[in-house]
């Protein structure tokens, strides 16, 4: 675990030492077969470094994205669309570990319960912190929100950047990926266009 203070902000990091250290072996035997000198001054902490990333970049495992959400659900009489857009999503590809990263937009209507705000961007983030795919991770983040919330729908869109297209095979930078899951009234044109308008509008 390691702790930074700086003018009374305190930022930690806890990391499995035991994982740490096991994944640094074999990082260390990656930049061998790489054709790189793992001994050198600039490498030499490397392997530990990308060990703890690595933990950090898949926490999502440890996480329960259901208990997340009953953490903060409160009864209430709402039952108009709450939409939480311009989420910040950072994944990695499970075919080739390679990152990828943009926004979803989710909406839900309540039936009988509501969830704090923070808490939709936090389920994001346990699916995103995982290995990935982005069209299971789009329904992921669905199925936890109707499973858990119970509403009369819920909506949800994701567009990313992928850099297995564009650091290498077809080398495509400004291809975007876009998916979208619905459940109950958002399976409807009317609802599911008015939440499509109001992501993509300019409020402020």
């Amino acid at each position: 675990m390691s702790n930074k203070s700086r003018k009374g902000y305190q930022k930690t990091e806890s990391y499995n030492e035991e994982i740490v250290a096991d994944l640094a072996v074999h990082y260390k035997q990656i930049l061998s077969l790489i054709g790189e000198d793992p001994n050198r001054e600039g490498l030499l902490k490397t392997p530990e470094r990308v060990a703890k990333a690595m933990q950090y970049l898949t926490h999502g495992y440890d996480l329960n994205a259901s208990e997340i959400l009953k953490s903060a659900m409160f009864k209430e009489d709402y039952s108009q669309m709450v939409i939480v857009k311009d989420i910040e999503v950072y994944s990695m590809c499970e075919h080739h570990m390679l990152p990828f990263f943009g926004k979803a937009h989710i909406a839900y209507i309540p039936n009988g319960h509501i969830v704090g705000l923070s808490k939709l961007p936090r389920v994001v983030d346990v699916f995103a912190r995982r290995l990935q795919v982005q069209e299971r991770l789009t329904n992921e983040i669905r199925d936890c929100i109707q499973d858990t919330l119970k509403p009369t729908g819920v909506a949800v869109v994701i567009e990313c950047k992928h850099m297995c297209m564009s650091m290498r095979g077809i080398q495509k930078q400004n291809s975007v990926t876009t998916t979208s899951a619905f459940t109950g009234e958002f399976n409807h044109d009317k609802t599911r266009s008015e939440f499509m308008r109001l992501i993509t509008a300019n409020l402020s």
